[in-house]
């Protein structure tokens, strides 16, 4: 509730500073290597025009409006949608080699999920999802952008045919594009800090299924939910999460030490059947 109510209390404040930002995407298409380097065929909106698996992680205060540039550097269609915003105009179609121009407003905290729309939820299954965060936070944030895949599925979408859902069976899972334990390397989503500090977790769900993230040693409570607003408060240390949803959540650690958080479906605690080669990470805290 304090952290909640710190949050109202700065919001005049930043809105008084709201700034127009630009920001260009480039849609890039190349080959997901996790774990037993199975190069899954692989979509992305990156901040420049070189391929990588990790979708731009975007971060605006309360009031900023964001014009984007979105290129399409692939030899597919794609589109562009933000979820539980209206976008003026759409829905977008950018043709291989084009680009378009969005000019959206973000007036609400929260978690929002950009995203390929077109022929939906094909392309956006290549892994072409990414994350917008709208806080006044001064407070250190960390990011997971969670997906699953499936190659044949992959495959099949990039020679234009489009597998039935419940063809999906993903082997490979993932934080940020990275499988455990490249996933302790990531400064973006590993949980680090201090005793008594204020750590934030925007998580969003790009893939195509419910995960449940399962904290050890410490619990987070609930200050954003995409999809349940009266869950918002709520102190856990699971927290089930829905395909293209978001949460934001704060740990604040009691103790030093090494935890564990992990998907708690263990088949996404893999790669390919290889444990612990999936969503899995340590949270560590020092005094």
């Amino acid at each position: 509730m304090k952290f909640s109510l710190l949050l109202i209390g700065v919001f005049s404040l930043w809105c008084a500073h709201a700034t127009i930002l630009t920001e260009e995407l480039w849609i890039n298409n190349g080959v997901s290597n996790v774990v037993d380097s199975p190069e899954i065929p692989y979509t992305a909106f990156n901040s420049s025009d070189e391929f990588e698996t990790l979708n731009a992680i975007l971060t605006v205060n309360i009031g900023d409006t964001v014009v984007f540039t979105i290129h399409n550097n692939d030899s597919l269609t794609h589109g562009f949608n933000i979820k539980n915003i209206t976008l003026p105009d759409g829905p977008y179609v950018i043709a291989p080699g084009g680009l378009i121009t969005v000019e959206v407003p973000f007036e609400n905290y929260g978690a929002y999920i950009y995203y390929d729309d077109y022929n939906y939820p094909h392309y956006k299954s290549l892994g072409a999802a990414g994350t917008i965060m709208v806080s006044n936070t001064e407070h250190p944030v960390f990011y997971w952008n969670i997906k699953e895949h499936d190659k044949e599925w992959n495959v099949s979408i990039t020679e234009g045919d489009f597998m039935p859902i419940e063809d999906y069976s993903p082997l490979y899972f993932t934080i940020n594009g990275l499988s455990n334990p490249e996933t302790q390397d990531d400064p973006i989503s590993k949980i680090t800090g201090n005793v008594s500090d204020t750590l934030i977790v925007c998580i969003a769900n790009t893939g195509q299924m419910t995960h449940s993230l399962h904290f050890h040693g410490y619990h987070a409570t609930i200050t954003y939910s995409s999809e349940n607003p009266s869950h918002v408060d709520r102190e856990k240390d699971t927290f089930p999460i829905q395909e293209m949803q978001t949460l934001l959540v704060y740990v604040v650690p009691d103790k030093t030490g090494k935890y564990p958080v992990h998907d708690h479906n263990l088949v996404a605690t893999s790669g390919n059947g290889i444990y612990a080669n999936g969503m899995f990470h340590i949270i560590d805290i020092v005094e």
